[in-house]
């Protein structure tokens, strides 16, 4: 294993695939929740949380300082509810007070006791996934890049909370309510999920950046809730997505020669534009061909009406042909032939010549949209 962590390209990809991974187990209760902007608001203000860790450890990576950063974004989380609560301004607008304010507040800091330290900001919004593969840690007698391992770790750790408390998650996200009424406490779990995503974001800053694990959080949950209305299956999706675009985000920036981090990013919004066009039930595209389709049932159902009202009459021969639907209808010739032939697929009527002839099951729609306005 240390061989093949050895390769850089092999380094890059499972650490983008395991930032996607991590990410995409937290991003959907957000989605759901209406909060996805509360990623944004918290990869920032985790700086602040960063360098006060910092400055009273002395660290700039481990647990302690995933922790410490990850508390500053609970509190941020926690400010912006404050001021929302007050009434005076509304949860967008805290949001926009809020994250800069911590966000000045670390830059700040920065400037002043950390001038000498490997901490910047350009390394904590935008990273360097393409050097993850030098900067090396030795557990159990394998030598592994150090964002491989915290990855996999937080990757573990999001995944053990998300099966261990999955009931509780979903009823928790869907209605807080009647979770609260069953004591499950749906407030902390929120808290706890915001808890891990500011976790998580301190574990993948140094690798990726804050720009690229919003992007993984926030992109891929919600082109997966375009795609399905299942949790599990959204949550799934999303995961697949994260690592295809890790993989093809790599190979075009490799060809291209452009940011890693940025074509990665790039990718999971072509996949959102994908979904958002051709989602099986809410693409735009899908959309579109399921109007055509009603109004071309429509036109299906007018003309069995059309048939049926004169099978039994003497205009049969000339209103019972083919050419009575653009003669008679007025409609165009394309729109009689696609509605023949939809009305031949589905066996509701034959054609013998110009003839249009009703086939049991034509007129039993005909009798079944004619029978209200005969009662």
């Amino acid at each position: 294993m240390a061989e093949w962590l050895a390769q850089p390209q092999i380094a890059i990809l499972v650490t983008g695939g395991l930032v996607g991974t991590a990410a995409a187990l937290l991003g959907p209760f957000l989605i759901l929740r209406r909060t996805a902007m509360l990623a944004d608001a918290i990869s920032h203000a985790i700086i602040l949380g960063i360098l006060l860790v910092w400055l009273t450890t002395g660290q700039i990576s481990g647990p302690i300082q995933i922790a410490g950063a990850g508390i500053a974004g609970v509190v941020c989380v926690w400010l912006i509810e404050v001021i929302s609560n007050t009434g005076r301004v509304k949860e967008d607008a805290a949001i926009g007070l809020v994250f800069p304010a911590m966000f000045a507040g670390g830059v700040l800091l920065l400037n002043l006791y950390a001038r000498n330290v490997h901490i910047d900001v350009h390394t904590v919004l935008l990273g360097e996934i393409g050097f993850v593969w030098l900067d090396k840690v030795t557990v159990a007698g394998i030598e592994m890049p150090k964002a491989v391992l915290w990855m996999s770790v937080m990757t573990l750790i999001n995944a053990a909370f998300v099966i261990a408390f999955w009931k509780e998650l979903k009823l928790a996200t869907f209605d807080p309510m009647l979770a609260a009424a069953f004591g499950l406490m749906p407030r902390l779990m929120f808290y706890v999920v915001l808890l891990l995503t500011s976790a998580t974001a301190v574990a993948a800053f140094d690798a990726v950046g804050a720009v690229l694990f919003v992007a993984f959080v926030v992109v891929p949950p919600a082109a997966a809730y375009l795609l399905t209305d299942r949790l599990a299956a959204m949550m799934i999706i999303g995961i697949a997505i994260s690592v295809f675009s890790s993989i093809s985000g790599y190979w075009l920036a490799d060809r291209w020669d452009v940011s890693i981090s940025g074509m990665m990013a790039l990718m999971t919004g072509v996949c959102l534009a994908i979904a958002v066009l051709a989602g099986p039930r809410y693409g735009l595209a899908t959309q579109l061909l399921r109007r055509r389709d009603t109004r071309l049932m429509n036109d299906v159902r007018a003309l069995m009406v059309h048939l049926h009202s004169h099978e039994e009459t003497a205009e049969r021969a000339e209103e019972n042909i083919a050419d009575a639907l653009v003669t008679h209808l007025n409609w165009p010739e394309a729109r009689a032939r696609t509605v023949l032939a939809r009305a031949i697929g589905r066996g509701f009527l034959e054609r013998h010549g110009a003839a249009l002839n009703l086939t049991e099951q034509g007129r039993e729609m005909a009798l079944s949209l004619l029978e209200p306005w005969r009662r």
